[in-house]
């Protein structure tokens, strides 16, 4: 049985205050006694970094009450992550695993959600996220939506519509905010009806705002917030780095305040 407290996850039987955390140097000596057939460091692998499914498991402990298979179901993304890691990926093992247990546990979670979504829209989901699983295991780098839509020959707003179909529902209550003071819910974000107001205006100015930006900073401003690509993504797409999209996405977003306020 686990129970996650605050500040410690408790297994049965498990004192996990004793389990071992590898080092750096001592997994990729490991890694390497795997490479060469070793089979029980395969086993010195996966209770070093026991500790990576418990940390991961935290986040989830208001979402379901069975801890026990999430545990189990984490533990095989990590024995996939041991299994198709490569060193010469040139990145730490923990940055590899992480993916690939939350992974595991949102497609466990999916497949046991109460909410239906259709099979077309399911089915190009699992090929999104299949896709995007092999190319990290192979790359060590994770596929943005735009790659992923011209492999699979659908749109862009495709992707992005079919993973955020997958994504766990949220309750109304849960809370977003607290700076120790009043908690603010999700609930509290939503726009009444009764109070909704005629807002043309300020639609027509934002239109012309963005209308009015460069050709680059009109399509960063389009993909952050109409398609929620990241700035990461956004800057391999268009050839400059993250810290040149956030420096535009800034500019843009002063002009835009700028014409409407």
């Amino acid at each position: 049985m686990i129970i996650i407290a605050k500040h410690k996850v408790e297994i049965t039987g498990i004192n996990t205050s004793e389990i071992n955390v590898l080092k750096e140097d001592e997994k990729i000596k490991l890694f390497k006694e795997l490479k060469n057939g070793i089979s029980s460091a395969r086993d010195k692998l996966a209770l070093g970094n026991l500790k990576l499914v418990l940390s991961i498991l935290k986040r989830y402990q208001n979402r379901t009450d069975n801890m026990d298979d999430l545990f189990q179901i984490g533990c095989v993304g990590l024995m996939k992550a041991i299994d198709n890691f490569d060193l010469s990926h040139n990145v730490r093992f923990s940055t590899y695993a992480v993916p690939l247990i939350l992974g595991e546990i949102r497609r466990y979670l999916r497949d046991n959600s109460n909410l239906r979504i259709s099979r077309s829209l399911k089915d190009l989901a699992y090929k999104i996220l299949k896709l995007k699983e092999e190319h990290f295991m192979l790359t060590g780098h994770e596929l943005n939506n735009y790659d992923v839509a011209k492999k699979l020959g659908v749109e862009e707003i495709d992707v992005i519509i079919a993973l955020d179909a997958m994504k766990d529902p949220v309750s109304m209550a849960e809370p977003i905010y607290n700076d120790g003071g009043d908690t603010i819910y999700l609930e509290d974000q939503l726009e009444s009806k009764k109070e909704k107001s005629s807002n043309w205006d300020l639609v027509i100015s934002l239109t012309d705002a963005i209308d009015n930006l460069k050709e680059k900073e009109k399509n960063i401003i389009t993909n952050r917030y109409l398609f929620g690509k990241t700035q990461m993504e956004i800057a391999e797409e268009i050839g400059i780095s993250q810290a040149q999209v956030s420096r535009l996405e800034k500019g843009a977003i002063d002009d835009i305040k700028k014409k409407i306020l």
